[in-house]
């Protein structure tokens, strides 16, 4: 079976489950590459530039009005993507984790987050060789059960979680993409999405 070509646009059921439940291959669609370097050139001008952007170029919340130096904003970034990692509870299983490592890849694949191309290639990479991050349930505050942390499919990424490979439990870098290959950092200009 072919890779399916993930485009943001048309992720059916049908792929959906070949690919979470039976393995099939991903891969970044070349028009959404397209659209997503065209998206992470935008963040860049805004960075080189000095332009004021939420997260990127500021702080969150009620630091939302203080700038962030160039030199902080590495910093900011790997926050970012810690603080949407954290979770408590029972993991879920390995299916659940590739469900939403698709899902992130997916939405990012439009190209409206402004990510390095890198994200998507190393989620796919991820997915491909069954690496998955340990991701945790969790419950908030009395609402409904819920999936504990958006950051996690990227921290994932970034080599800074428990994981597993093809069903082997690792920590941190170890498992990355299944051996060997470079560990991506949040970039100094990624906004909320992993970088």
């Amino acid at each position: 079976m072919k890779p399916l070509q993930l485009n943001g646009c048309d992720l059916t059921l049908e792929s959906f489950a070949e690919v979470v439940l039976h393995n099939r291959t991903v891969a970044l669609a070349d028009d959404a590459r397209e659209r997503v370097v065209a998206a992470r050139k935008v963040v860049d001008t805004l960075v080189a530039g000095d332009g004021v952007a939420y997260a990127i170029t500021t702080g969150v919340g009620h630091l939302a009005d203080v700038r962030i130096s160039h030199e902080q904003a590495r910093e900011l970034q790997i926050n970012l993507v810690r603080s949407h990692a954290v979770g408590v509870g029972d993991p879920l299983r390995e299916e659940e984790s590739r469900a939403m490592m698709l899902l992130r890849a997916n939405s990012l694949a439009k190209g409206l987050s402004g990510v390095r191309p890198v994200v998507l290639d190393t989620l796919c990479l991820m997915l491909n060789r069954g690496v998955h991050p340990v991701i945790p349930l969790a419950r908030v505050g009395g609402c409904q059960w819920r999936f504990g942390s958006a950051g996690a499919p990227g921290a994932g990424a970034g080599g800074r979680r428990r994981g597993h490979l093809q069903g082997q439990a690792f920590v941190g870098r170890r498992g990355h993409a299944g051996g060997g290959d470079r560990v991506h950092s949040p970039g100094g200009q990624g906004g909320h999405q992993p970088d």
